[in-house]
């Protein structure tokens, strides 16, 4: 690798295989001031020389451990000359500066201090965390507490045959005994009652005896872990301001800011920490402080494949981190128009004056992304037409099928309430990776999101949301399997993970949940919203959409 930070085109590729600028992708974002989108494309001639990078990183097992994004920028001198700038996100091998790479942005070297303190404060909250939520005593409670429910309802069985049997000597004692002889019968009978409740309660109160102090230690252990994690937050909180303080980037029209003054352009209102340690806020800022003028840029992910990331894949700019700063950033850069494409044209399910329906091809989004309104989607293509149309539903963008919109506020507002009281019926269709043990069922797991490797969602009995999905199968063999999926609540990537954690059997095409299987070499996510079962929300008449299945 280069000992310098600017590299020449001809340490990557042959200048000869330069020929083809056509754009892959545009890093896009709106100036602050302007309110103009301002873009910087990812080219063909960016990815080979990201190739280039790629096959000498590859020569080096070193960058094969840690997966992590990488980037190049093609820039041009004050002389005309191109050269290549490389960066990779956060630390390499620990450090976070490396001769031959982009520095990081300056600024946080003043805080280094107060991040390494709270950094280890933050550990040490972390651990304490664990270890209160492995204590000893909530698998006692758990296992005692079984225990007694198995000993109650074992008891609680007998008892009812008992109380059967008393009521049946009941009866024939009032057929054949009068008198004196008849009360004295009933009595023992009565007392025979008494004494299986005092058995019952006596169980209940060991029980209680038992758990008690189990459930006041568990309840301490909880008390302190909400306690923990106000003061995590607080913690976090502080440290990030202080780091959006000192990070200061600079772009193109020689502006210098804190990414803490950037945020009230922020539609979200903040920025997660690491805002600045990605590879495109590096590249950009490096280039503007030393008169360099960007032509294209690439970021890929090299290394341990992590969540949705693949080695030697090329990726946009991150929703979090990057795309709420690249306005400014790019600021002071003639604004590049893309060349006119028409997309094609969104299949309509139905329509009429409140509502349409559109079969979404995969690979498109429902709504624009959250910094950015203008980005290519379902929402953005038809309120061309529909100024005010809103979704009234997601889908994911690998998921092709069904999508609803509402004309107006009225409507999205009836059709929103629809979905959340599970009044909207779903049917979706999928090709699994493997045969399923069971021609039919239900799938019942916790989920929530796997912060450590967002998008994915992961199943967690304890703090996870409930997500519940019927399945039936249509077709299969050893190989593949087609499912026909009816989700009863609308968790992220519910059947996604439904099908690789639930049933065993992953969704042909997924390249969260797939695990790297032969099976997962195709061009698509094999998931279809096949049909959509409401009521309409002027006539209240029943209507049911429908489309075929394209796989």
């Amino acid at each position: 690798m280069s000992l310098t930070t600017v590299h020449a085109l001809s340490e990557f590729v042959e200048l000869t295989d330069l020929a083809n600028p056509s754009v892959t992708y545009w890093y896009e974002g709106c100036c602050p001031q302007s309110n103009k989108l301002l873009r910087l494309p990812r080219t063909v001639w960016a990815e080979k020389i990201a190739h280039g990078l790629m096959q000498q990183l590859a020569g080096q097992d070193r960058f094969s451990e840690e997966g992590k994004m990488y980037g190049i920028l093609l820039v041009e001198a004050a002389t005309g000359e191109q050269q290549v700038l490389q960066a990779f996100s956060g630390l390499l091998h620990g450090k976070s500066f490396v001769e031959g790479w982009v520095p990081p942005i300056s600024g946080r070297e003043c805080i280094r201090l107060e991040e390494a303190q709270t950094l280890e404060k933050l550990n040490a909250i972390k651990q304490e965390l664990i270890t209160l939520e492995q204590i000893p005593e909530r698998q006692q409670w758990k296992i005692v507490s079984q225990e007694f429910a198995t000993k109650l309802a074992e008891l609680e069985a007998e008892q009812q045959l008992r109380k059967q049997k008393r009521s049946e000597e009941r009866h024939q004692l009032l057929e054949t005994q009068r008198g004196a002889a008849l009360e004295a019968a009933l009595e023992s009978l009565n007392e025979q009652s008494r004494q299986a409740g005092i058995v019952r309660r006596r169980l209940k109160q060991e029980g209680d005896a038992v758990l008690q102090p189990l459930k006041q230690v568990i309840e301490q252990a909880d008390a302190r872990i909400r306690e923990l994690k106000l003061r995590r937050k607080v913690l976090s909180r502080h440290l990030q301001t202080q780091m959006h303080d000192a990070y200061r980037l600079v772009n193109f029209a020689g502006e210098s800011a804190s990414i803490h003054s950037i945020q009230q352009f922020v539609a979200s209102g903040g920025l997660p920490t690491g805002t600045g340690d990605c590879c495109a806020p590096k590249l950009l800022h490096y280039a503007a402080t030393h008169g360099l003028k960007p032509v294209a840029m690439a970021e890929f992910w090299w290394g341990a494949a992590t969540g949705d990331k693949i080695p030697g894949e090329f990726y946009g700019a991150c929703i979090d981190r990057c795309q709420p700063i690249l306005g400014f950033l790019l600021s002071g850069l003639p604004p590049l128009e893309p060349p006119l494409a028409t997309p094609d044209p969104l299949a309509v399910v139905a329509e009429d004056d409140w509502l349409i329906a559109v079969n979404k091809p995969a690979g498109l989004l429902s709504v624009p992304g959250r910094y950015f309104d203008r980005q290519d989607s379902v929402l953005s293509r038809l309120r061309e037409g529909y100024p005010n149309l809103q979704a009234t539903h997601r889908l994911d963008q690998d998921t092709s099928g069904i999508l609803l919109l509402a004309k107006d506020h009225a409507t999205h507002r009836a059709l929103s309430q629809q979905f959340q009281h599970r009044q909207i019926h779903k049917i979706y269709e999928a090709i699994l990776i493997g045969s399923v043990a069971s021609t039919q069922g239900t799938v019942d797991l916790a989920l929530r999101s796997d912060f450590a490797n967002r998008p994915r969602q992961r199943v967690d009995l304890l703090h996870g949301k409930p997500s519940l999905s019927h399945f039936r199968v249509l077709a299969g063999s050893d190989k593949l399997t087609r499912v026909e999926w009816l989700p009863v609540t609308g968790r992220t990537h519910q059947l996604r993970v439904h099908a690789a954690v639930g049933l065993g059997a992953p969704i042909l095409g997924d390249r969260l949940y797939g695990w790297g299987t032969d099976w997962q070499t195709t061009d698509r996510l094999h998931l279809h919203a096949r049909e959509l079962k409401l009521l309409h929300p002027q006539s209240g008449q029943p209507l049911h959409l429908q489309t075929k299945t394209p796989f």
